[in-house]
């Protein structure tokens, strides 16, 4: 027999009355579908900051914006360009790459449809801001190349008692073929010692990969494993691990982690 074409689904949208408490502007039904309220609710964290809203920046957004944390902060002072627009979450209209706005508005404007307390900081990070953005924030995602402002971060971070998450990617393109690692870098004041790992100089010698390619993939993947990390910290994700230092090699598939 032919089959016959349903209508487009009818399901009701949830919406939470005015003076609930929540971070969202609609409920949020996948955590309940899936029975996941227990473990969501403990991702209801106080200022959650990310530094750098470019590629792998603007993907770890993505993906903070659907838990319950109470504030996200965006601090980047670059502005949104054509080529930000092909490796980033979504798809801008043209009218909006003519306008140039600052990354953190663009993203602000696209995610608080979703989630209440999105603040934007069209700023970049230096010594006359940094005790203002970093000293009480909960958790902190650096996800910026830039050598001297991502060393101060770590610096302040570190003297103020706040865990973070560093992201890098180093790519290379050989016989037209890209290849490279991606890395994860997690420091909590329990554990400080992975750290040490992090790239900070300008021109790292030793990075033979260090030539700002991204890929849109990449960026998507190098965020995933940041967030599923920042996760585990705090107890959504079983951790047997406790890994604080984690790579993926783009040619071989290989995942690699570290405690320290």
């Amino acid at each position: 027999m032919p089959r016959t074409r349903r209508g487009p689904s009818r399901h009701r949208v949830d919406e939470p009355e005015p003076d609930e408490d929540s971070t969202f502007n609609y409920l949020d039904t996948a955590s309940s579908r899936a029975e996941l309220n227990s473990a969501t609710v403990k991702l209801r964290l106080g200022k959650t900051l990310i530094i750098g809203l470019g590629g792998t920046g603007a993907y770890v957004l993505d993906l903070v914006a659907k838990t319950p944390v109470a504030n996200i902060h965006l601090l980047d002072g670059d502005v949104f360009n054509t080529h930000n627009a092909f490796r980033a979450p979504g798809a801008p209209l043209i009218d909006q790459l003519r306008l140039q706005p600052f990354k953190v508005e663009y993203f602000k404007a696209i995610y608080e449809k979703m989630h209440k307390g999105i603040v934007a900081h069209p700023e970049f990070l230096d010594e006359t801001n940094a005790e203002k953005h970093l000293r009480d924030a909960q958790f902190v995602f650096l996800c910026l190349d830039e050598g001297k402002p991502k060393a101060l971060a770590i610096a302040k971070l570190t003297e103020y008692g706040v865990p973070f998450i560093d992201v890098g990617m180093g790519l290379l393109v050989k016989d037209s073929q890209v290849s490279g690692i991606l890395r994860v870098t997690t420091s909590t004041p329990q554990q400080r010692g992975a750290h040490r790992r992090i790239p900070c100089g300008e021109n790292d010698a030793e990075n033979e990969y260090d030539k700002n390619i991204q890929v849109a993939d990449l960026n998507a993947l190098n965020a995933t494993l940041a967030v599923v990390k920042w996760k585990k910290l705090f107890g959504f994700y079983a951790d047997n691990e406790g890994e604080h230092f984690s790579t993926y090699t783009v040619d071989g598939n290989l995942l690699t982690s570290d405690e320290t």
